[in-house]
């Protein structure tokens, strides 16, 4: 393994340095000659380890990947629909099919011999009907980083799910990217050419992207996740796909009943003759403490000293998503890469006590969130964890004169 892991870093340096693509393809398959996906994928988590960017590792994927596709273009996964990797991949060939109807269209635009955006008010509505699908396709990102991957990590596989979501914040900036060329329609920022130029650079970026990440998760990291995850897992974590919900676009057949789990309803008063919690401020049924934190006008995780997630409550509207699965998952997994400095940051100045507050304010969909974050403590002052209280303060911030009258 530390001869394949010496070639593995070699080969990731010459690709920085421009090395042809087809000579990274044969040195890649001399390296892993007799190696399966897991074991490379474990080389691969022990160079992450040992201080390899995960950036830089992800520019091995493609060579990766170029290797695998010959030996796994003609091998399909059967898993019953309604199983979770099977509405993943229907939404892979669903997603596949707006990309190609996108492309279609955007060719028709280029090929408009008028060259006149009145010309072409057709084929502008059929790219926004279009963009708002892709927009729509973040439940499908959100239950594979929220659920699936968190599943894979606790089975000890975490550096093809970090790769994936390396893979999600690029799509992310390519639809975005789309979206803002669509904009520029409404704007007439544009000329029509550098408009259609725009737009089939885009198109062709973002579907090269997509074809290729799906590749990767239905090829390598469905094929892994079904060998690591058990049939009561699977349970799980298509009851916790359907608390994200699905796409527009996602079949109906695809999400028939999987799992149906029926509980005993209590009588009320049989609530209250179950244990009580005495509080400094006073007894609390333990029935009662968690309809309580999920009526908060807040969102609240809690992680504990060990940078674990251990518990999160379930409002109405969550803000951001979260699920079962990451309980256990250490929080800085539950973030993008681009934000594990800071996470790191705030969690390393509570244990130190350097600080006990850290806030942010952003624009999410229009809405203006608050997130604070806490160092909490003991009576005797010992490091606890770290609370997170997320509120969308959007209408608190309109707020005007005094209201003492119920409505």
């Amino acid at each position: 393994m530390t001869e394949k892991k010496e070639g593995l870093k070699k080969l990731i340096e010459n690709l920085h340095e421009g090395i042809d693509p087809e000579e990274a393809k044969k040195e890649f398959k001399e390296i892993i000659k007799d190696t399966g996906p897991d074991e490379l994928a474990k080389a691969e988590e022990e160079l992450v380890k040992e201080g390899m960017p995960r950036e830089k590792l992800n520019k091995l994927c493609d060579v990766h990947l170029a290797v695998f596709k010959e030996q796994l273009d003609d091998k399909k996964i059967l898993v019953p629909i309604g199983h979770p990797i099977n509405i993943l991949m229907e939404e892979h060939r669903l997603i596949l099919e707006i990309t190609e109807k996108l492309n279609r269209t955007a060719v028709s635009i280029a090929q408009n011999k008028q060259k006149k955006f009145d010309a072409i008010k057709e084929q502008i509505i059929e790219l926004v009907k279009i963009a708002d699908l892709f927009k729509d396709s973040i439940k499908h990102y959100l239950r594979e980083e929220n659920v699936l991957f968190p599943y894979i990590e606790k089975h000890g596989l975490t550096e093809p799910p970090a790769q994936m979501w390396i893979d999600h914040d690029k799509i992310r900036e390519l639809e975005k990217n789309l979206y803002s060329t669509i904009d520029t329609i409404k704007a007439k920022s544009l000329k029509y050419d550098d408009f259609t130029n725009k737009l089939l650079k885009a198109v062709g970026s973002l579907a090269g992207m997509l074809t290729t990440h799906f590749f990767k998760e239905n090829n390598i990291l469905f094929p892994a996740s079904l060998r690591l995850i058990s049939q009561d897992e699977w349970k799980d974590i298509r009851k916790e796909f359907d608390e994200i919900g699905y796409c527009s676009f996602t079949p109906k057949e695809a999400t028939k009943e999987f799992v149906t789990v029926k509980k005993e309803e209590k009588m009320p008063e049989e609530i209250m003759m179950e244990g009580m919690i005495e509080f400094e401020t006073g007894p609390l049924p333990m029935s009662f403490i968690e309809p309580i934190l999920n009526t908060l006008p807040i969102d609240i995780t809690f992680v504990d000293h060990e940078d674990k997630v251990r518990f999160f409550s379930k409002g109405a509207e969550r803000i951001f998503v979260r699920t079962k699965a990451v309980i256990g998952r250490s929080v800085v997994n539950c973030h993008p890469e681009k934000s594990y400095h800071v996470v790191n940051q705030i969690l390393d100045d509570f244990r130190a006590g350097k600080r006990k507050t850290a806030e942010f304010w952003i624009d999410l969909g229009g809405r203006k969130i608050h997130i604070r974050y806490f160092a909490v403590h003991n009576k005797d002052g010992k490091y606890l964890g770290c609370l997170e209280a997320s509120q969308d303060i959007t209408e608190i911030q309109k707020l005007e004169g005094q209201k003492r009258l119920l409505d």
